[in-house]
């Protein structure tokens, strides 16, 4: 069952605990799940909550209704048409983008509608992503005289440059076989097997240790803004590191006594 946080801007997010997965629902259906100022400031809130709780292992981001995320609010950004407003709106949406990345926990994409300009920034933000085979997906803020600048930054990390500017320059979509070849989703299957394809993925991510799933995320996307010599030494001081906790020291054993490790995230 998933439950409306409270004072979060009459029940936009939903979050359903279970098994060490938190699954965070935009509730925003009317709107296609639209980032206002609000959801943002919800979700970012929610966020911290979970940085701070180790009993979620993985985190799962979805959408209500029709869409996953259709991206802003442009009727908000309308009517609060000044400088400052805009300023604030994008800078707070980077924020979010940007805890997601530093969140210890893998965060799952799953996309069982459209997501379009900053609803497909928050899928190439996502650690991984799950497809309906209904799925589509664009940068389509050209469309309505807007170059999506911060979309474009998570979509040039996940696929080709000149695949992310023919996006950005012509608004198209994609369906969601084209977006898995092209990288921006890991797996697409039948709408009715969605959620049993994620829960496979996030079951087989809860098997692992956390404290390695942890350090390793980190590691992750630090070493891909690094030159490749500056990359070794950090995933090599990362490896050390790992090695001497005691989730590798029990996995170890495990494997040598060939039975199940019993991970104590530490």
């Amino acid at each position: 069952m998933s439950a409306m946080l409270q004072g979060d801007n009459e029940g936009m997010l939903m979050r359903r605990d279970e098994g060490g997965v938190a699954y965070l629902t935009l509730n925003r259906p009317a709107q296609f799940n639209s980032l206002s100022q609000a959801m943002l400031e919800t979700l970012i809130a929610e966020v911290d909550a979970i940085a701070q709780d180790a009993s979620v292992r993985v985190v799962v981001l979805a959408g209500e209704g029709k869409a996953f995320c259709a991206g802003h609010d442009l009727k908000e950004m309308r009517g609060n048409h000044t400088l400052e407003f805009q300023q604030a709106l994008f800078r707070l949406c980077s924020k979010f983008m940007m805890k997601l990345v530093e969140l210890p926990q893998p965060v799952i994409a799953r996309v069982h509608g459209i997501a379009t300009a900053a609803g497909c920034q928050l899928v190439s933000m996502c650690d991984l992503a799950v497809a309906a085979d209904v799925a589509r997906f664009a940068v389509s803020g050209i469309n309505v005289g807007l170059f999506c600048a911060t979309p474009s930054v998570g979509l040039s990390r996940n696929i080709g440059r000149k695949e992310a500017f023919e996006m950005l320059v012509t608004g198209d979509f994609i369906d969601a076989h084209e977006a898995q070849r092209r990288g921006l989703v890991n797996r697409v299957v039948p709408l009715e097997q969605l959620d049993e394809e994620i829960a496979r993925l996030t079951a087989s991510i809860c098997a692992k240790s956390p404290v390695a799933i942890r350090m390793g995320k980190q590691m992750f996307y630090r070493q891909l803004e690094m030159g490749m010599d500056a990359a070794y030494q950090t995933a090599a001081e990362t490896m050390a590191c790992n090695m001497m906790t005691e989730d590798a020291g029990e996995g170890i054993d495990a494997f040598i006594a060939k039975r199940k490790p019993e991970w104590r995230g530490r």
